[in-house]
């Protein structure tokens, strides 16, 4: 066990190596209560997370989700985030945990006027069930298929163990699965019972394994209030287009000047290429004449795909995959490889 941001984690159960393979191979659960739950609700739910976050959430529909970024005025992402639509005038934003108070406090100053705000982060457990077996799992504790038609990025209500959920299509492992909203009364009453059917519990140590080989940045490591969407790979939620139907959002004008210029330094995903050398974040990116020029934000083993792998932020001019880096750590050098998306990939299709 072991402090996280203020809570007492689980670092391990039987292990990193063999809680890692337990997701990929069939399931594993995740105690992720620690999460922010942050209720929008009211006439104005809609415009209000519309004038916070990047994504343009006009286009969900009730019962679907979407992933975001939160920015500040200068284009600094706040947090990222998932949007969960419940109905015309309730919207969830489930945001990380170590950020729940200053999230809250920009949510407030920026969109307060517009709607009910109120933090749920006490009232709510958050159970991450993932893994190629994990949808069969929660349908069968469920008792039937209902379950296995929700789409991904989808969510519905159901009974496990005689607990009210909600059953979210998303997860933060590269693997299929859900996340089960439930009363903290409730909760542990569903994590027995998904143990009993045979899920592994699984600690932050291999959440971090999991969620790195499917190259998935972490909030205070890959981004922060320092770098923008655009930069990070994220572009994909920035949907600056909404600004032009009266839809601005906190950073939009940031972020479209930021576009117009272009980026200098990129987030990028590499595989190190020499000996057993493991990048860990904080390492530095040098040239040929040992300047630094950029920066390990992630790093580790990869036990599914082989090797070690890691996220940095360098140059534009050496994003390009294929594209040799020198990594600097503790006075020694290796060479890495810019690879090009995740570096796993669940087989499709996931059941």
């Amino acid at each position: 066990m072991v402090d996280f941001g203020g809570w007492h984690m689980p670092l391990q159960y039987e292990g990193i190596l063999a809680e890692h393979r337990a997701v990929r191979t069939a399931v594993g659960i995740f105690d992720v209560s620690h999460m922010g739950e942050v209720d929008f609700t009211g006439p104005g739910a809609l415009a209000a997370i519309q004038r916070l976050i990047t994504n343009d959430a006009a286009k969900l529909t009730d019962g679907k989700a979407m992933y975001t970024a939160v920015c500040y005025p200068d284009g600094g992402i706040v947090d990222d985030c998932i949007v969960y639509r419940h109905g015309p005038e309730w919207f969830r934003i489930v945001v990380n945990a170590a950020n729940i108070a200053k999230d809250f406090a920009h949510f407030q100053e920026h969109a307060g006027s517009l709607c009910a705000i109120d933090n749920h982060s006490d009232d709510v457990a958050l159970i991450a069930v993932q893994g190629p077996q994990a949808r069969g799992l929660v349908a069968r504790l469920a008792g039937g298929d209902a379950l296995l038609q929700v789409p991904s990025f989808g969510f519905a209500a159901a009974t496990v163990a005689g607990a009210p959920i909600v059953a979210a299509r998303t997860g933060y492992t590269g693997e299929d699965g859900f996340e089960l909203f439930v009363e903290p009364a409730r909760a542990v009453a569903v994590w027995d019972a998904l143990l009993a059917g045979g899920a592994a519990p699984i600690g932050l140590g291999a959440r971090d394994t999991l969620r790195l080989e499917a190259k998935l940045c972490l909030y205070g490591n890959d981004i922060d209030a320092t770098t923008n969407p655009l930069e990070a790979g994220l572009g994909w939620v920035v949907k600056l287009d909404k600004r032009a139907r009266g839809d601005d959002f906190v950073g939009g004008e940031a972020l479209a000047q930021i576009k117009a210029r272009g980026n200098t330094r990129s987030l990028v995903g590499f595989r190190v290429t020499e000996g057993k050398n493991i990048a860990r974040p904080g390492a530095d990116i040098v040239d040929a004449g040992g300047a630094v020029i950029g920066k390990v934000t992630s790093g580790g083993p990869a036990p599914t795909v082989g090797g070690a792998v890691g996220i940095a932020y360098v140059p534009v001019a050496l994003s390009a995959p294929g594209t040799a880096l020198t990594i600097s750590q503790r006075g020694k050098t290796f060479a890495a490889e810019v690879v090009k998306g995740p570096f796993y990939r669940r087989p499709e299709p996931s059941a």
